[in-house]
């Protein structure tokens, strides 16, 4: 197998069919050595990804005045349009140098979980839009699944452990964009920062920057093979398993001098729990060697809130 730059080997999803186990410890093992992990061969079809993608960028073109009619009040950045200037990281000085569009679950009429999951807006502007980045998001759902069914059976847990716990999770789709940066400022379009949520899916981006912080304080670079998927576990996963699986900080670097006009576009799938669902402590995470790091369980709603104030998106 190749390697990336920052050393992490691909996992071939082939072997989600033909060897179940195999996948579980090689995508278990990069999670708990590096948190995260690249997944090969992810078989989602490329045509779509591509039309997805393409919409997103269409979107972006538009207009200022034209984009920021789908910044929706109240929602906290989760639904529509959230403009340049606005996320900031956890402590950070400056805000990220981005703008992006979330997609979020659709529910129907009179579902508890409506005043935490609010309807999506979809851009006239961009006739099918809905359609592509629907279907983008279910894909990566379906796979995110599959990929926490891996996660449990390397924690020794029933693969189907996680299937209720992300039921109806919370979770959104960020088309992110980075213009181009011509200019010298924060040396980061998007600061350090962890994730909040469970797991992280990643589609390959078209410009270098991700960089993840390995434990002795360097940035080792992560630069995915087409066709592949890269992987992280967020802060809910690292509550729930004790730290056994990281939380890795990670960022997207300015570009060099000679790629600053030009644009950066990726797709991150955040794979949330279930609103109610209380992240406590698995009892299997806790050896003498490891106490409990997160005595007060916390649910995931709670969480979220309390993460979304720090980014400045509440």
């Amino acid at each position: 197998m190749t390697e990336t730059i920052a050393g992490i080997a691909p996992v071939s999803f082939r072997l989600f069919g033909a060897d179940f186990d195999a996948f579980a410890q090689a995508l278990g093992r990069s999670f708990a050595r590096y948190g995260f992990a690249v997944i090969g061969d992810h078989g989602l079809d490329q045509v779509r990804i591509d039309a997805a993608l393409a919409d997103a960028k269409t979107f972006f073109a538009l207009p200022d005045a034209a984009k920021r009619r789908y910044k929706i009040e109240g929602a906290s950045g989760q639904r529509g349009y959230t403009p340049f200037g606005v996320e900031t990281a956890k402590g950070a000085e400056h805000f990220d140098l981005k703008e992006f569009w979330h997609v979020g679950r659709e529910l129907p009429p009179g579902h508890p979980y409506r005043a935490r999951m609010p309807d999506n807006v979809w851009p006239t502007e961009v006739p099918r839009f809905r359609d592509h980045e629907s279907w983008l998001y279910a894909a990566l759902e379906d796979l995110g699944d599959k990929v926490l069914s891996a996660i449990a059976r390397y924690l020794g847990l029933d693969a189907g452990f996680f299937a209720p716990t992300t039921h109806l999770g919370n979770s959104v789709l960020r088309l992110l964009h980075y213009p181009p940066a011509p200019f010298d400022g924060p040396n980061a379009r998007a600061a350090a920062h962890e994730d909040i949520n469970t797991i992280t899916l990643l589609l390959g981006a078209e410009e270098a920057g991700l960089e993840l912080k390995d434990r002795d304080g360097t940035w080792l670079p992560i630069n995915p093979p087409a066709g592949s998927v890269v992987c992280n576990i967020g802060d809910m996963l690292q509550r729930l398993t004790n730290a056994l699986l990281p939380s890795t900080t990670h960022r997207v670097v300015n570009p060099p001098p000679e790629r600053r006009g030009v644009a950066r576009n990726s797709t991150p799938f955040f794979l949330h729990f279930a609103p109610d669902y209380l992240i406590e402590t698995l009892p299997s995470c806790i050896t003498p060697d490891r106490p409990n790091r997160y005595p007060v369980p916390i649910t995931a709603n709670d969480y979220l809130e309390q993460r979304l104030e720090e980014i400045r998106l509440k």
